[in-house]
C-alpha cells in the first residue's frame, strides 16, 4: 500500500527534474512517485526511465503526448495508487525534515477514526536572487496538529494568505469523486486544483511545516509576470472557469464558502491587475468584461466580491484609480515575495 503519490509534471525538464525527483524518492516505499513525461522533446523521459530503473518500487514513468500541465496532473489522479496525491513541479523540490512529518502524520490518518480529506502545509518562495526567503504559513487560521472541520477555522484567511497547489496533498479519491479535470493545454489551471476539490472537503489538516520549495526565477516560467501578460487569455479564461465552477447548493460551512470566495476574490485581483498593468483600451473592457461575466453568474457571488476591501479597490473610476490599484499591487508584493 503506498500512503502518498507524488505526480511530477516534466515538460522539456532535463535540466532541473532530478532536483525535484530526488527530494521526493527519499520518502522511501510508502511513497509512490509518477514522473509524467508531457511529451517532451529533450532527454526528459530518459532520465525518468533512469530513476525508474534506480527505484524500481517507488518511481514510475509515464509518457504521454503533450497536454499541458492540467493534462498531466489529470494523468497522474488517474494512475495514482496512493491513498493521497501531491503534486510538485519538476523545478521544484520537497523538504527533508518536513517531508518526514507529512508522512507520519498521514499514516496516523490513515489508521485513525476520522477520514482526512486534506492535509495542508507551508511552502517557500525560492526567489533567485532573494536575500530573505519569502513564504506562505497559514498560522493562527487553522487549528495545528489535528483533524478538523470548516466550522473550527480559527479566523478567516486575510489578503495577504491564501492556499495554491503547492500547500494541499488530497484524499485521492476525493479527487475522483469530485470529477476533477483540469483543461488541457492551459496555464494557470492549479487555481482550479486549489479550489474546485475544496467544496467537497469536509475534513482538513494543517502542519505548520515549510514542506513545499517553490522556485521562482527562470524566465520562460509561467508565473513570471512578462509571460502572464502575454498568456492573459489564459489566465482570464482559468478565472471565468472558476466562476463556473463555483456551486453554493454542495457548500455546507460558512467557513468553507469564506474560504473559496476568498480564494476567487485572489484571482479575479490578479487578473484584473494585470489587465490595468497592460493597459490599453482593450485590456480595460477585458477587466470590465470579466467582471461582467461573474455579475450575470452569480449576483450574490459578484457583490460579495465587487463590495470587499480588494474589489472596491480594484474598480475605483477613472485613470487615477487604475494606477492606485497597480500600486497597491506592487507595494504587496515587494512586502510579501510573491511574483
Amino acid at each position: 500500500m503506498k500512503i502518498l503519490t507524488i505526480a511530477i509534471p516534466c515538460y522539456n525538464s532535463e535540466n532541473y527534474m532530478k532536483k525535484a525527483i530526488d527530494h521526493a524518492v527519499i520518502g522511501g516505499e510508502d511513497v509512490e512517485v509518477l514522473i509524467i513525461d508531457d511529451g517532451s522533446h529533450d532527454s526528459t523521459l530518459e532520465i525518468g526511465k533512469d530513476y525508474e530503473r534506480r527505484f524500481p518500487d517507488i518511481v514510475r514513468v509515464i509518457h504521454q503526448p503533450n497536454k499541458g500541465h492540467g493534462g498531466a496532473v489529470n494523468r497522474g489522479i488517474a494512475e495514482a495508487n496512493g491513498i493521497y496525491f501531491k503534486v510538485c513541479d519538476s523545478d521544484d523540490w520537497l523538504d527533508y525534515d518536513s517531508y518526514m512529518q507529512i508522512l507520519d502524520v498521514l499514516r496516523k490518518c490513515i489508521w485513525g477514526p476520522e477520514t482526512l480529506d486534506v492535509l495542508i502545509s507551508d511552502y517557500i518562495y525560492e526567489k533567485q536572487g532573494a536575500k530573505r526567503k519569502h513564504g506562505m504559513r497559514y498560522v493562527g487560521s487553522f487549528p495545528e496538529g489535528r483533524v478538523f472541520g470548516w466550522n473550527e477555522m480559527e479566523k478567516p484567511l486575510n489578503s495577504h494568505r491564501y492556499v495554491l497547489m503547492h500547500s494541499l496533498i488530497y484524499r485521492t479519491e476525493l479527487l475522483r469523486e469530485c470529477r476533477l479535470e483540469l483543461p488541457e493545454h492551459t496555464f494557470y489551471v492549479d487555481n482550479l486544483y486549489a479550489y474546485i476539490p475544496m467544496m467537497y472537503v469536509k475534513t482538513l489538516y494543517y502542519l505548520n511545516v515549510p514542506f513545499y520549495r517553490y522556485f521562482i526565477g527562470r524566465a520562460d516560467q509561467s508565473v513570471n509576470e512578462e509571460v502572464m501578460l502575454n498568456r492573459m487569455d489564459q489566465q482570464l479564461r482559468v478565472t471565468r472557469l472558476m466562476i463556473d465552477a463555483y456551486r453554493p447548493d454542495l457548500i455546507k460551512k460558512k467557513n468553507q464558502m469564506t474560504y473559496l470566495i476568498h480564494d476567487l476574490s485572489i484571482i479575479m485581483v490578479v487578473s484584473s491587475v494585470l489587465l490595468l498593468r497592460i493597459g490599453t483600451e482593450e485590456a480595460i473592457e477585458k477587466k470590465k468584461e470579466l467582471w461582467d461575466y461573474l455579475k450575470k453568474k452569480d449576483l450574490v457571488l459578484y457583490l460579495r466580491i465587487r463590495h470587499s476591501l480588494l474589489g472596491r479597490m480594484l474598480n475605483m473610476p477613472g485613470k487615477a484609480g487604475r494606477e492606485f490599484a497597480v500600486k497597491g499591487y506592487e507595494l504587496a508584493q515587494k512586502f510579501y515575495g510573491f511574483n
